[in-house]
């Protein structure tokens, strides 16, 4: 008898432990099933806010960069400080490039010419722009960024950087503005193209000047909506890039789905500056 009472417990002994065990595999493997149905940083959705953000617009974008070649590019300065352009030609997020050449009436950016001759020596497409100044005379203006740029030297259409309006009425700053772009084109012969920020088009440019191309800055998730709903060519969608080849931060811009490089190249076959005995045949 109690050999029959040892023999049961121990039969009931196995049939207790066995269940345990194979619940612990099956906690175990419902942890590596929830682990592997977690979503990558880099996949996760970014939520929606009502202020500028930038670290999740280079999330969200980075998913699409190696699927839409020359979609994306960067503007610097030299806040930029010493870039190495042979490992920027290398990052897949620079197919363009723009450089800041002037500003107002005489400042001349100290990196322009050192990132203009390494940036096309290694193959990228590169232009410049010159920061406007609403104080400053723009015949001035004209003067200095049309005796620092040569558009031989350059493969993108140049852009006017307008951003601040001053202390002087909009009307003002809008007749300023058009003076100079008007000046920049004829001597060019190319329209510039205009950046800005959204809210600065909307509030001060919307209507007036929509034969120019853009490139629209909003550091946001969403795509920048204007109130007169001309249609921009580059969104500026964060200052916070991050670059191979450039120490710290900097501007990223990328195509809108309907244009291309090919929208902001300068024709050559149409350029042609001006020289004094054509102005001087033009005005007799």
């Amino acid at each position: 008898m109690r050999n029959f009472i040892s023999f049961l417990t121990i039969i009931l002994c196995c049939l207790t432990v066995t269940p345990m065990h194979g619940r612990k595999k099956d906690k175990q493997a419902d942890k590596e099933e929830v682990v592997l149905a977690m979503v990558e940083p880099d996949m996760m959705a970014t939520p929606s806010h009502s202020h500028p953000i930038v670290a999740p617009v280079e999330e969200a974008y980075r998913h699409r960069i190696n699927k839409n070649e020359h979609r994306y590019g960067i503007d610097v300065s030299r806040y930029q400080g010493d870039i190495d352009w042979q490992t920027v030609k290398t990052d897949k997020n620079v197919s363009y490039v723009y450089l800041k050449a002037t500003e107002g009436a005489s400042l001349v950016d100290v990196t322009y010419r050192y990132n203009l001759t390494e940036a096309r020596k290694a193959g990228l497409k590169v232009g410049c722009y010159h920061f406007f100044s609403p104080t400053v005379d723009p015949e001035t203006q004209f003067k200095n960024f049309t005796s620092t740029v040569n558009l031989d030297e350059q493969d993108l259409i140049p852009i006017i950087d307008v951003e601040i309006i001053g202390k002087g009425s909009a009307q003002r700053f809008c007749e300023r503005l058009t003076h100079f772009l008007h000046m920049v084109e004829e001597h060019y012969g190319i329209r510039p193209i205009i950046y800005t920020s959204s809210n600065f088009y909307n509030k001060y440019l919307a209507g007036k000047y929509t034969d120019y191309k853009y490139m629209i800055a909003r550091y946001a998730e969403d795509i920048p909506e204007l109130t007169d709903d001309i249609r921009f060519v580059m969104w500026q969608f964060t200052a916070n890039g991050r670059i191979e080849g450039i120490n710290g931060p900097v501007d990223r811009s990328r195509f809108m789905d309907e244009y291309h490089l090919g929208d902001i190249l300068i024709p050559k076959q149409n350029y042609q500056i001006a020289t004094p005995s054509t102005s001087q045949a033009s005005n007799r």
